[in-house]
């Protein structure tokens, strides 16, 4: 959830009455979904096969390399990607170690849960992940969020597709009103791509405030080469209310796919 919405959140709550206690719960408390996977999800996998509340556990590659799936209370059709080991968040060092598990990669292999969740398929272009900057979220323990990327954002990257080139650079569009840097991986899948790493090595000055980034990847065609990705960087800019909260660029009704 970005920081910036959760205001809004609130005076809604107060008029309308009607907040779960789940909502409430996570917007207190900023370990709510660390203390779901790592005290119901994964004790239930374990001791039953059965990951609930969580809808997937994976734990064959090791607890400290696994990772859960959960619906999300917001939205119809958003998920989220939680380490099964405690990353607080984009800024922690462990996602950039040598073999450390691509989650990006894994969250992109969830993606048909969305498509599930609207009984009809989702084509790459209408998918999206997103991880929030430490001041764009609301909870310490990291979670790529699993859902429809926004309709205007879509037709952005479709229009500046010809232009986004296999290095960073910035995007020559705003999308929700800011200047991301924008580039090109091609393939079906990301495989050995993580995103963490190719923002950390490819952007200067990155690796050391990796907490201030938001990281966004949205599946795209590209006329020369078939299948393939764009992934997003923006940086937070507080000055400029800028919280770096990529989830911006998702849409939780996904009335793309509707």
């Amino acid at each position: 959830m970005p920081v910036n919405s959760r205001r809004g959140i609130a005076i809604a709550c107060a008029i309308v009455g009607l907040c779960s206690i789940a909502v409430a719960a996570r917007a207190a408390d900023p370990n709510t979904l660390w203390n779901i996977v790592h005290g119901r999800c994964v004790p239930n996998e374990r001791a039953h096969g059965d990951p609930w509340p969580c809808v997937k556990v994976d734990l064959r590659v090791g607890e400290a390399a696994g990772f859960a799936v959960l619906k999300d209370i917001k939205g119809a059709t958003q998920f989220l990607l939680i380490p099964t080991r405690h990353i607080t968040g984009i800024e922690s060092r462990a996602l950039l170690a040598p073999g450390a598990t691509n989650y990006f990669a894994a969250a992109w292999d969830e993606r048909d849960r969305v498509a599930w969740k609207l009984l009809r398929p989702m084509p790459r272009e209408a998918l999206s992940l997103a991880v929030n900057s430490d001041v764009g979220r609301s909870q310490n323990q990291l979670h790529i969020h699993i859902d429809c990327v926004r309709a205007d954002v879509r037709d952005a990257l479709w229009r500046a597709r010809s232009q986004i080139g296999r290095h960073w650079a910035p995007l020559p569009v705003l999308l929700a009103g800011h200047r991301y840097r924008a580039m090109r991986l091609d393939g079906e899948r990301l495989d050995d791509r993580n995103p963490f790493k190719l923002l950390a090595r490819g952007v200067p000055g990155a690796a050391a405030d990796m907490g201030h980034h938001t990281l966004v990847v949205v599946g795209l065609w590209y006329d020369d080469g078939g299948p393939g990705f764009v992934i997003l960087d923006d940086r937070a800019d507080l000055a400029h209310h800028d919280f770096a909260s990529g989830e911006e660029l998702q849409d939780h009704d996904c009335q793309i796919g509707r």
